[in-house]
């Protein structure tokens, strides 16, 4: 069993870096391979809309994020990682995920999905929100925790602080970890899924 923890902050040992390592403790001490890729600090544009990733299987901007998305495609689990920014995701983290789950959204299908924010005072649910909506259009189980899943600080490294945050990152660790031993043990077969329709409301 692996996990992806993507840290989409700009600072590479900020708050969400923080908050990711509190949850791969977590990991490391159940034996599941934990590993925290950094994405926030790349320089990394968003999507053409060429389409070519359709034919290729992969982006044609050649700028390293496809060696992240093959690390997701290869992940039994995928944790995203954002600092708060206007209330919203970071725009480089952004760009980088519409990217990747246009490329690989078809391959994650029933990997487990989860997302972690930080920021200093407000914005953190809509950024949340935002988050997991690359989840459920990709068909992947959402792991919960005991709380919305936010640390709270503004310098870096402040976050640990917050008592709460950190234990919801504990919590958060410890339900993917629970849902990846239970598919694991389940050893079903994976529904298919229904595809073909495509429907424009424009006629």
């Amino acid at each position: 069993m692996k996990v992806v923890l993507l840290n989409g902050s700009p600072r590479k040992e900020g708050n969400i870096f923080t908050a990711l390592n509190e949850m791969k403790k977590v990991f490391d001490a159940q034996s599941i391979e934990a590993e925290i890729v950094e994405v926030g600090s790349k320089m990394l544009t968003g999507c053409h809309a060429c389409g070519a990733c359709g034919k290729l299987g992969k982006c044609v901007i050649d700028d390293g994020a496809n060696e992240i998305i093959e690390k997701m495609k290869e992940a039994d689990a995928i944790v995203l990682g954002s600092p708060v920014y206007y209330a919203s995701v970071n725009g480089t983290f952004k760009g980088f995920l519409d990217r990747a789950f246009y490329v690989a959204g078809g391959e994650l299908k029933f990997k487990v999905g989860a997302s972690v924010v930080c920021c200093r005072r407000g914005g953190a649910s809509a950024t949340f929100d935002e988050l997991n909506k690359y989840f459920f259009i990709s068909n992947m189980i959402v792991a919960g925790s005991t709380y919305w899943n936010s640390v709270h600080g503004g310098a870096p490294g402040e976050c640990v602080k917050d008592e709460e945050g950190l234990q919801t990152m504990r919590n958060l660790a410890n339900s993917i970890s629970y849902i990846l031993k239970l598919k694991e043990k389940a050893e079903i077969q994976e529904p298919e899924v229904e595809r073909g329709a495509f429907t424009n409301f424009i006629r």
